[in-house]
Parts: structure tokens; C-alpha cells; sequence
């Protein structure tokens, strides 16, 4: 099996949204959907790829817009962190309403933390990073070491805690004792910007 990730960067805000598919089977999991899922839809599809699930790192507007969408169009589920449930359910707390567009999205499946899920053969693990939002995840794929980050750890940054469920406390938590008890040779792959290690930002981000 030849696992590969891929990106499109989409949406108000330049939002990376990854695809992680097998290369032979040609089935993606597709992380935050950042708009448009019937765009997303048919630039995989043209390029033979199946979407097989949905994987949100948190609930705010500019990374799940176009979940709904896709959902209906591929026929598959998506999953969220359980501590998320709230946000996503709520336009005014992922901010939807304040670009005038209430969105709304319920998961289909509610992950646990370190809860670890196969699919199309490949494992993830579900790690809770709360701080930018209350639900905050990412998701570990080990055998790659790979991580999609969210807006939890960016490139020598990470994200913002000023808007609903955000929390600064929390957000230097879950980097500190979660992602840099990482390897450093683990890839992140976050919401905005260029991809980063665990290892440069353990010695370079001055939030790390």
C-alpha cells in the first residue's frame, strides 16, 4: 500500500483542505472540506480518486463549508471530535454568521480522545488538542508520520484563541503535552500556510 496526501487550499481564508488516499485503491479521507464539496467532489473525481470519509480538525466556517455538501455527494461520514459537537452545531459559535452564511454541520461519528479509527486500511488516531476551539483535534496517521494539525500548530505559529470556546491556557497544553511529546521527524500538515516537523518546531516555534 502507497499512501499519499494532497492538498487544496480553498475557501474565505486560504484554508488547506488534505486528501490522504492509497495510491492503488484511489480511495481519499478528506480533512477539512474548507468550501465548496461538490468542487472537492469532482477535482478527485477527475483524477479517479473516491472520497471514503470526512475528517474535521474543528467546527469554525472556513473549515467545514463545504462538508455537507460532500457528504451528500460522495454518501459517506464525517467525523469530529465528541467536544466539538457544540461549535459545529452552532453559527454564531463557528463564526458562520459573521460572514453572513449560517452553516451548520452534525457529525456522523464523534471520536474520543487517542481513539483510533481504520480506514481503507489506514489508521488514525484521533489526539485532542483543545485551545483554539473547545473541540480542537488532529489526526495521527503513525505509520506515514503524518499529522493534520488544524489550526492547533502552524508553521512557526498556531492558532488564535479569541473567538468562541477558544481558550490560550488550554491551546499551550495541548501543544506542549501533546503534539511536542511527538517524533521529531513527524510531518504536520496545518490549516493555513506551509507544511512544518515536529522537530523544527520544537527548537524554532516560540510557542512550542
Amino acid at each position: 500500500m502507497s499512501i499519499k496526501i494532497g492538498s487544496m487550499t480553498i475557501g474565505y481564508v486560504q484554508t488547506n483542505c488534505y486528501f490522504v488516499y492509497d495510491d492503488e485503491k484511489k480511495e481519499a479521507i478528506v480533512f477539512d472540506p474548507a468550501a465548496d464539496g461538490v468542487g472537492i467532489y469532482n477535482a478527485l473525481l477527475k483524477n479517479e480518486i473516491k472520497v471514503s470519509a470526512i475528517m474535521l480538525t474543528h467546527g469554525h466556517f472556513d473549515h467545514i463549508m463545504g462538508a455537507n455538501e460532500l457528504r451528500e455527494k460522495a454518501g459517506v461520514k464525517i467525523y469530529a471530535s465528541e467536544l466539538e459537537k457544540d461549535l459545529l452545531a452552532s453559527s454564531e459559535l463557528n463564526v458562520s454568521n459573521q460572514i453572513g452564511r449560517n452553516y451548520t454541520v452534525e457529525a456522523d461519528v464523534y471520536l474520543k480522545d487517542n481513539e483510533k479509527v481504520t480506514i481503507n486500511g489506514i489508521e488514525i488516531k484521533m489526539i485532542s488538542t483543545p485551545g483554539h476551539t473547545a473541540g480542537s483535534c488532529c489526526y495521527l496517521i503513525e505509520s506515514e508520520k503524518l499529522l493534520i494539525a488544524g489550526d492547533t500548530l502552524f508553521a512557526g505559529s498556531c492558532g488564535r484563541t479569541d473567538l468562541p470556546t477558544g481558550s490560550g491556557g488550554m491551546l499551550d497544553r495541548s501543544l506542549k503535552e501533546k503534539l511536542m511529546r511527538l517524533d521529531d521527524e513527524i510531518k504536520v500538515y496545518p490549516g493555513h500556510g506551509e507544511s512544518t516537523t515536529i522537530g523544527y518546531e520544537r527548537k524554532h516555534n516560540p510557542f512550542c
